[in-house]
């Protein structure tokens, strides 16, 4: 059912758009391009722009509701999110570092900064929390770091000029604008990697859940799967970051909704989110290019409009049990 609705998401969000293309027409173009034909009308339009946009849309979404799904199951907490490792918060401080003292950085050297500053981060915080093995520790040293990371963004923000607010502001909405083919098959490998790896820790998982005492009495390692985990989301989820600015509560909601609906079993819930968040972001993705048409709206904004509501809309509906995973 959740490949369906993605086929039909992501086909909606290659029609929608400043230029409205019928299905046929999309269905024409994607033929011609895989059988090597010559390109005409709307092509360019959707083999260019769109596509590589919708393929970004997707390994994005996928690798922030994995990496989630991933961070809830190690924490054993419905509430904990990509974020809680320092990822976002690292890149965020190389991203602002770059456009404030960088001058005329470009795009892509904004990317690189934030991707090395999101790994910083995730490694201090690993370091940090390895000293007191446990996933406590590792929680403490995340806030620690993340908020040694925010002030450095506020610092930073107050130096900057005008163009460079303007150029920080934009970065942290979050936006799939600049996608294009050489930098889908930049940020793919970092991303499809890490996706492919931790469907093969989903048993780990399901142990953790029980607690780290009774995960080991299983026979799992649980001093060794920590920072594994933790490596395979922060490549994923900080390449994600680079390349699209920061996009809030697909790696929070996607994995909570998908849980309440199908269970914590990682075995299912971990493809499961993959394909939950790439839906939930193409369909943002096509929604914030057509709500305010010709204009774009942040990504960042809309799923955070959606996602913030429909969390407490979640909450309010469990009031009278026990929020466990």
């Amino acid at each position: 059912m959740l490949v369906l609705l993605l086929v039909a998401t992501a086909t909606w969000s290659l029609m929608r758009g400043a230029i409205a293309v019928a299905p046929a027409d999309v269905a024409g173009a994607l033929l011609r391009w895989l059988g090597g034909a010559a390109a005409r009308g709307d092509d360019n339009v959707i083999l260019s722009l769109r596509l590589p946009r919708l393929l970004l849309a997707v390994a994005v979404g996928a690798a922030l509701a994995t990496g989630g799904s991933t961070m809830q199951g190690l924490f054993r907490n419905p509430l904990a999110d990509p974020g809680l490792i320092g990822v976002s918060a690292g890149a965020a401080v190389g991203a602002v570092a770059a456009i404030v003292l960088g001058g005329q950085a470009g795009s892509w050297i904004i990317a690189a900064s934030a991707f090395v500053g999101g790994l910083v981060a995730t490694t201090l915080v690993f370091l940090i929390g390895r000293r007191r093995p446990g996933v406590a520790n590792l929680l403490l040293a995340g806030v620690a770091i993340n908020a040694i990371a925010m002030a450095g963004v506020g610092l930073l923000t107050y130096l900057a000029t005008e163009n460079q607010l303007r150029d920080l502001t934009f970065w942290s909405l979050g936006s799939l604008g600049g996608a294009s083919w050489s930098r889908l098959a930049i940020v793919a490998p970092w991303i499809v990697l890490p996706l492919l790896c931790l469907p093969r820790a989903a048993a780990a998982l399901n142990a953790l859940l029980l607690g780290e005492g009774e995960a080991a009495l299983l026979g799992f390692r649980p001093e060794r799967l920590q920072p594994l985990l933790v490596a395979l989301v922060a490549l994923s989820v900080g390449a994600s970051v680079a390349f699209t600015g920061v996009i809030g509560f697909v790696g929070l909601v996607v994995p909570h909704l998908l849980r309440m609906t199908y269970g914590p079993d990682h075995r299912f819930l971990l493809q499961a989110s993959a394909l939950g968040g790439a839906i939930l972001l193409v369909a943002a993705d096509a929604l914030a290019r057509t709500v305010v048409a010709p204009g774009e709206l942040p990504i960042g904004v809309l799923t955070a409009l959606v996602g913030g509501p429909f969390f407490l809309w979640l909450l309010l509906r469990r009031r009278g049990s026990e929020f466990v995973p």
